[in-house]
């Protein structure tokens, strides 16, 4: 009887020992788990394509030896995570194949070596990149300068120009037509002894 009695509490003891382990790690993660978040636009297919984005999310090492690795939870709901990225014993992951323009939740988790998890980190919102726009550049007469954007069918870019790169001005702006690229005229470059052109989507 005394020794199911000694099994019973060293089996206790030990399930004590975790439970103050996790959360401890629960303290670790509200710290350090504010997540930093880098966007990492990576497209995948042609420039009409809507998926393939990436972002990648890096925070500082746990100080909790204990720690063995991180569980980086996302959905397209608040507190609904549909996915999961095993991020090991690292500071940074990427998570691929995101839907553009879509706004994503993400938490964060530690676990240990037994596999016991903690509960979840602060939850950060982000939204994915949207696909990159391409511009292509072709003089024409008069001193003018054709300038042909790429980008998502339906999409509506504002085309900006600067002489400094500093001061940029939106001198117009256009929706992709259905081949997947739109021209726009400057013509006023001719006014200008140099010019320089970005695009950027519009909300």
């Amino acid at each position: 009887m005394h020794k199911i009695s000694q099994l019973t509490s060293e089996r206790e003891d030990k399930d004590l020992s975790r439970s103050v382990r996790m959360r401890g790690h629960f303290g670790v993660l509200g710290g350090i788990l504010a997540f930093g978040l880098l966007l990492n636009p990576v497209q995948v297919g042609s420039a009409a394509d809507t998926a393939g984005q990436s972002i990648t999310l890096v925070w500082d090492p746990s100080p909790d030896l204990a720690v063995a690795g991180f569980n980086i939870y996302y959905g397209g709901a608040s507190g609904d995570y549909t996915n999961i990225v095993n991020a090991g014993n690292v500071t940074n992951t990427t998570i691929a194949g995101l839907t553009a323009g879509m706004i994503y939740y993400c938490s964060a988790t530690a676990y240990d070596a037994y596999g016991d998890e903690s509960g979840y980190s602060s939850e950060i919102i982000f939204l994915a990149p949207g696909a990159l726009p391409a511009v292509r550049i072709q003089s024409a007469p008069a001193g003018q300068f054709i300038l042909s954007v790429f980008g998502v069918t339906g999409k509506s870019y504002d085309i900006q120009a600067t002489q400094d790169l500093l001061a940029w001005t939106v001198i117009g702006t256009m929706t992709i037509d259905p081949s997947g690229s739109q021209d726009f005229t400057d013509t006023n470059a001719a006014n200008f002894p140099q010019r320089f052109y970005r695009t950027s989507g519009t909300p």
